[in-house]
C-alpha cells in the first residue's frame, strides 16, 4: 500500500507579507486548488506535484533551514491539509500556520488560523459559506460587494482590512477610511510585492 500523498504547487521560504505575522520568517507550502474562483486571484495553484508527508517535511526543512515557522496555503489549502500532514510537521518541530477561505472544517492542531473569507466577493464562483467557527485572525480583502461591518463580530482576535488589486486599481485611500473609522481592524498590506519578494 502507498503512502498518502498530496499536491504540492510549491515550497519556498521568504517573510510573511500580510497580516498579524508580517515581516516574520515562514516557509510556505502551497497545496494545489481551490474550491472558489475569486475575480481578483493573483495565485497561480494549479500545477502540482504529488508528495508524502515526510518529503512534504524534507523539503520545508531543506527550504527554510532554522525557520520552525509554516503556512499552509493555496489556493485552499483545507482541501488537502489533514491531521496525518500537522502530525508530521509537529513532530519534526514546526508551528503550522494557515489560511483558508473557511469554506471547510479544519483539522484539528493547527498552531494559526488566518481566515480570509470570500463570501461577499461580487463575481465570486463556487460556494463561499464560512462554516468554521473561530480564527486567530480575520484578514479581509475590501473587494467590490464586501462589507466588514459583517465580520466585526466574528471570533478571532486580530481584524485585518487589505486592499484589493483589481483591474489594475488600488483602493487603498477606502481602506484608510474605513479603519479609522471602524478602529477594530488594521491595516495589512501585501509587503512581500513591496519588497519584491515571493
Amino acid at each position: 500500500m502507498s503512502a498518502k500523498t498530496y499536491r504540492v504547487n510549491e515550497i519556498f521560504y521568504s517573510l510573511q507579507g500580510e497580516g498579524f505575522w508580517t515581516g516574520t520568517p515562514m516557509v510556505f507550502v502551497r497545496l494545489s486548488g481551490c474550491n472558489l474562483f475569486c475575480p481578483f486571484c493573483d495565485t497561480e495553484h494549479a500545477s502540482f506535484q504529488e508528495m508524502s508527508a515526510d518529503e512534504i517535511v524534507a523539503a520545508v526543512r531543506a527550504a527554510g533551514g532554522p525557520c520552525q515557522r509554516i503556512c499552509l496555503t493555496g489556493g485552499e489549502p483545507s482541501l488537502q491539509a489533514d491531521e496525518a500532514l500537522l502530525e508530521a510537521f509537529h513532530q519534526a518541530g514546526y508551528l503550522v500556520h494557515m489560511e483558508t477561505n473557511g469554506t471547510r472544517e479544519l483539522p484539528a492542531g493547527l498552531d494559526w488560523v488566518t481566515l480570509s473569507p470570500k463570501n461577499q466577493v461580487v463575481g465570486l464562483k463556487g460556494n463561499g459559506t464560512v462554516v468554521i467557527g473561530k480564527a486567530d485572525e480575520v484578514k479581509l480583502v475590501l473587494a467590490p460587494g464586501v462589507d466588514p461591518s459583517a465580520w466585526e463580530s466574528f471570533p478571532a482576535a486580530w481584524h485585518f482590512l487589505q486592499p484589493c488589486d483589481e483591474g489594475g486599481r488600488m483602493n487603498t485611500a477606502e481602506v484608510i477610511a474605513f479603519i479609522q473609522d471602524h478602529p477594530l481592524w488594521r491595516l495589512s498590506l501585501q509587503t512581500h510585492k513591496m519588497l519584491n519578494i515571493r
